[in-house]
């Protein structure tokens, strides 16, 4: 069930109560919106109180989003244009940096998702986010060692993590972070 409420200091809340999710989860979009989402089990009051006990971490939230400079929408045209790009690059990299570390894979995608950058199938096919093609090139080759490291380990366990960060001479957690400052257009 979704429902939207306005909060007296943050604004429209959209509210969600939902069986897919398993704990009371709260999340704030580069556009602003704010999302509660909580399992059935847990009452919509418990589910406010948390979102009130969160009101600082929001507005910090909030306001780091409207610091950034905005991202240019783009026209149709424009991801086109980002997809024969993908299409044409990405699969040589793939098979570059999986040659240079012994990975192996199935097929490789090129899709114009927008929820994440890659994934990675128990079959070990690849799917990547023609969006890629936005960011600089040592993050998309980060985003490309993390899903074939998902060809190993399909999971984000410690023994995934020490491999990506064993692939990325120690420095996978840098690399996160500075992919956490670029958002795929939405």
């Amino acid at each position: 069930m979704k429902t939207s409420l306005h909060h007296p200091s943050l604004g429209e809340i959209t509210i969600c109560s939902t069986r897919r999710s398993s704990r009371i989860s709260l999340s704030v979009r580069p556009s602003g919106e704010i999302r509660l989402s909580f399992p059935p089990h847990i009452s919509q009051r418990r589910a406010l109180e948390f979102l009130e006990s969160k009101t600082e971490w929001i507005g910090r939230v909030k306001a780091k989003y409207a610091m950034r400079p905005t991202q240019p929408s783009l026209s149709q045209e424009d991801i086109e244009q980002l997809r024969m790009q993908a299409k044409e690059q990405l699969p040589t990299r793939v098979k570059v940096i999986a040659e240079q570390f012994g990975f192996r894979y199935g097929r490789i995608t090129i899709r114009a998702a927008r929820s994440k950058w890659g994934c990675c199938t128990s079959q070990g096919n690849l799917s990547l986010s023609l969006f890629l093609m936005l960011l600089p090139r040592h993050l998309q080759d980060y985003v490309i060692v993390h899903e074939l490291c998902h060809t190993v380990h399909h999971n984000h366990s410690p023994q995934f993590h020490a491999l990506v960060d064993r692939c990325l001479q120690s420095r996978e957690k840098e690399l996160a972070r500075e992919l956490r400052e670029y958002h795929i257009p939405r």
